[in-house]
């Protein structure tokens, strides 16, 4: 898999890319953990989420927050990590411009990005969030939410409150024509270390059941 370097805010963002060559197949953009607890895109979920997809038959783009492996600048936290994402998301549209669908799956710090970045891009029909840092976070900005999509949670999660989680998952499906799934992967930790597959497994079942 070639590397790819994305023209970003601030400069180049380091990515890895896999195309489908049927034009409406779908695409995801895969969002990475938080660099401070040694998040980037290669981590072995990123990676293992990368090749799930692609194997499915989706366009898949995985890249390097600002200040991450080769990507230019320093970690910003919040505006810059998603201004970066809508670049990543500009660049996959390009290459995917009859694409069926376009998804966003992101990884605790990476799935509070892509939620933030889903609220600002409608055409964003779908998300999956893996371990989402809820009470870490402020989620109050998904009121309402324009999307279903599949939450899933560590039972062993040392960094978050898997209850506040719930919370969230119940706000959004009080909503109309919005259906929020949530997993619970028992004996799992935060960034699901040797449970990778399980997050897999769900995810495939998810999308099986569409």
């Amino acid at each position: 898999m070639p590397e790819i370097l994305l023209n970003g805010p601030i400069g180049r963002l380091e990515a890895r890319y896999t195309h489908n060559n049927v034009p409406s197949s779908p695409s995801v953009l895969i969002l990475h953990a938080h660099p401070g607890h040694g998040g980037n895109m290669n981590n072995h979920l990123p990676l293992k989420l990368h090749k799930f997809f692609s194997d499915i038959g989706f366009s898949s783009l995985r890249f390097n927050f600002r200040g991450v492996g080769k990507s230019d600048g320093e970690h910003d936290g919040s505006e810059g990590e998603l201004a970066d994402s809508a670049i990543a998301l500009d660049w996959l549209q390009n290459q995917n411009q009859e694409s069926k669908e376009y998804w966003v799956c992101g990884i605790s710090f990476g799935a509070w990005v892509g939620m933030q970045l889903l609220m600002r891009r409608p055409e964003i029909p779908k998300f999956i969030l893996i371990s989402p840092p809820v009470g870490k976070y402020d989620f109050n900005f998904l009121a309402p939410c324009p999307a279903s999509g599949l939450v899933i949670s560590a039972e062993k999660d040392n960094l978050i409150d898997n209850n506040d989680v719930n919370d969230v998952v119940k706000k959004l499906n009080k909503q109309k024509s919005i259906t929020v799934k949530q997993e619970t992967i028992k004996f799992a930790d935060h960034f699901f270390l040797n449970n990778e597959q399980k997050v897999i497994d769900k995810i495939k079942k998810y999308i099986d059941q569409k």
